[in-house]
């Protein structure tokens, strides 16, 4: 074995290692998105004061097919079948979401000066493991997006329970119902890995952004919500390609300086507040042309990760369906967009370049 490939390997180990800590640490004291927010800040601040992190561009892959799978598999019969039950408030829900993208991306350019391409991954409401992954695959500022998307992240998971129990409007913890383990349905997690691996290489292969996380996700809520599969991607697995995920987006943080890193945090909390009121908005009107109940609405509304929010939804005994379909919906509009805007972006900054 070369001493290249050992000096790999052991750096390899020492960066999941760091990552995997900051996972156990903040999944410990009750953190949604625990496994991807906890190993970014660790792997960041590793970073930040010089470990040598990386993570093998094969295996980022592996993590991005791995997360795609994890994602689609909230969606469930019943969640498509509850998008139906509110039109009015989906609707709104993804208006809410475009006008947050758009508010937060013009403040991210006009008031910090970020590029477009940068400032339109951070302000993407929710989303997060997807944002990453397509970001770790461009040429962006991914210390910058890293920060605003897990400022949100954190935000959102301190506030929104505090708030909502402070008014009494919190119920009971209450846990998800477990789906059908990998031994008691073989052949649907090979067809579900399978496919999703096929879509998810071919869209690779057409040059399709974040094609590799993309297509397992579509994939994915395609078999979960057809219910053509009853078999989820382990628990286990899906959080540690949680914490690979965020060790490749700490490993960023390399020869950042903590003039820089105050710049990141004070365009995090500027792009954080702008989309609260944006939200609030939607939120508000929502629950004045409806008869829907206000916690499930801001929880349904909030701009945080899909991951993160519906945990949100299972510990505060909510609807779970209801904040499941707005999350889907929100979900859908972003994978569908975001590449889409990406293009757009590129597209006119080609054109910039010729004049």
């Amino acid at each position: 074995m070369s001493s290249d490939l050992v000096q790999l390997i052991r750096r390899l180990a020492e960066t999941l290692l760091i990552a995997a800590a900051g996972g156990l640490l903040f999944n410990a004291a009750g953190f949604p998105a625990a496994w991807l927010a906890g190993s970014m800040v660790f792997a960041g601040l590793a970073a930040l004061i010089g470990r040598p992190l990386v993570v093998p561009t094969l295996l980022a892959r592996a993590l991005y097919i791995t997360v795609g799978i994890s994602i689609g598999g909230v969606v469930t019969p019943e969640t498509l079948v509850g998008m139906s039950k509110w039109p009015l408030s989906i609707t709104l829900v993804c208006a809410a979401m475009a006008c947050v993208t758009a508010g937060t991306s013009r403040y991210l350019r006009d008031v910090h000066g970020w590029d477009s391409q940068t400032a339109l991954l951070a302000g993407i409401p929710g989303g997060l493991s997807q944002v990453m992954v397509m970001a770790a695959e461009r040429k962006v500022d991914l210390r910058a997006i890293a920060i605003v998307q897990t400022v949100r992240v954190v935000i959102l998971a301190v506030c929104v329970p505090a708030g909502l129990g402070l008014f009494g409007l919190a119920g009971p913890a209450r846990l998800p119902q477990g789906a059908m383990t990998i031994l008691q349905a073989p052949a649907d997690f090979v067809l579900l890995v399978l496919a999703s691996t096929i879509l998810g290489g071919g869209l690779l292969r057409l040059g399709f952004p974040g094609g590799l996380m993309f297509g397992p996700m579509v994939m994915s809520a395609i078999l979960h919500g057809g219910n053509f599969v009853h078999v989820s991607m382990p628990a286990w697995v899906a959080n540690s390609a949680m914490i690979g995920v965020g060790a490749v987006a700490g490993s960023r943080f390399v020869n950042t300086g903590l003039r820089l890193l105050g710049s990141y945090v004070g365009a995090a909390l500027g792009c954080f507040a702008v989309s609260v009121v944006i939200g609030a908005a939607f939120a508000l009107a929502a629950s004045a042309l409806t008869s829907l109940h206000v916690s499930d609405v801001i929880v349904a509304y909030a701009p945080g990760s899909v991951d993160a929010m519906m945990v949100l939804a299972l510990a505060l005994h909510l609807d779970p369906v209801f904040v499941g379909a707005h999350h889907l919906a929100r979900l859908f509009v972003v994978s569908v967009s975001l590449p889409m805007l990406l293009r757009g972006v590129d597209r006119a900054a080609a054109r910039k370049g010729k004049h």
